[in-house]
């Protein structure tokens, strides 16, 4: 089967791109805000119980994040004046609406991340209802309409972009290919980069790194973005789960990192709405 969603671009054959003032490297943090349902297996630290219902000691660990995590993040991101771009479910805005209106009094950014990540987007039957029911909850709630979509666990299908792009969206995550933004082959529509290897939920559950890893997997990718953008400008992402980077013995490296970031000149900390807006307008 052919990808008719983009085409092969290599980077070394690009136009330059200029970031807001002079600024080397667009830096962001996509903040996965989640809801789990209670009588489906999903994200675990412990496949042992994943298929129990109830399954206390997986449901639980992913709990943690609305109800304590997330305020630690909140705090550590605060220190550093970082905005959120954040990965909502759309569950999220009923059961955790603090969470929305804390985000709201920070201008964080509101992507549309499914109704819940028990909920793959490629196991959905009518697909342009439920975005559509997803996109409608998620601006209700949070006062503003999405710009941009990460599918649960990045799934789509290759109709998801045109409808995306039919109910006003403009960008998707989910194909983490490239350092800088690009343009699909749906008119209107662009990929902005993420990342499956700078996420803590792989770094710490699936390959066990420990916090003092962490933080050089962070600053050692900082720093090649950084050389590397003396001719044009790249997008880091740093992707982050409260209920994994949130946990307690784990919140100061997350500190750590960001002050390393933040404390490098020609650094844009922005949100992934902004670094689409910025490239769809100038590139």
């Amino acid at each position: 089967m052919e990808n008719v969603l983009f085409d092969y671009s290599p980077i070394v054959g690009r136009e330059p791109i200029r970031w807001p003032g002079g600024a080397r490297v667009a830096f962001y943090v996509g903040l996965n805000v989640e809801h789990f349902t209670i009588d489906r297996p999903s994200t675990s630290i412990n496949e042992a119980t994943a298929t129990l219902v109830p399954d206390p000691l997986n449901y639980g660990w992913r709990d943690y994040g609305p109800r304590v995590a997330i305020w630690r993040v909140m705090d550590v991101l605060d220190r550093h004046g970082i905005r959120a771009s954040v990965l909502l479910n759309a569950d999220v805005c009923e059961r955790y609406p603090q969470i929305v209106e804390a985000g709201n009094a920070r201008d964080w950014a509101w992507l549309a991340h499914g109704k819940n990540n028990s909920t793959l987007q490629a196991d959905v039957d009518d697909e342009r209802a439920y975005l559509t029911e997803v996109v409608e909850t998620i601006a209700r709630a949070t006062g503003r309409r999405p710009r941009g979509w990460l599918g649960p666990a990045l799934t789509e299908t290759f109709r998801t972009p045109s409808l995306l792009a039919e109910l006003g969206l403009d960008y998707v995550l989910d194909w983490t290919n490239d350092d800088q933004p690009y343009r699909l082959n749906v008119p209107g529509m662009l990929s902005v980069p993420y990342s499956l290897e700078l996420n803590d939920l792989g770094i710490f559950t699936m390959h066990g790194r420990s916090g003092a890893e962490f933080v050089r997997m962070v600053t050692d990718q900082f720093d090649q973005l950084y050389a590397e953008s003396a001719e044009s400008g790249r997008v880091m992402a740093l992707a982050l789960h409260p209920f994994v980077i949130g946990q307690a013995f784990r919140a100061k490296y997350l500190d750590q990192a960001l002050a390393y970031i933040a404390g490098h000149e020609g650094v844009w900390l922005t949100t992934s709405d902004e670094i689409a807006g910025h490239y769809a307008r100038t590139a």
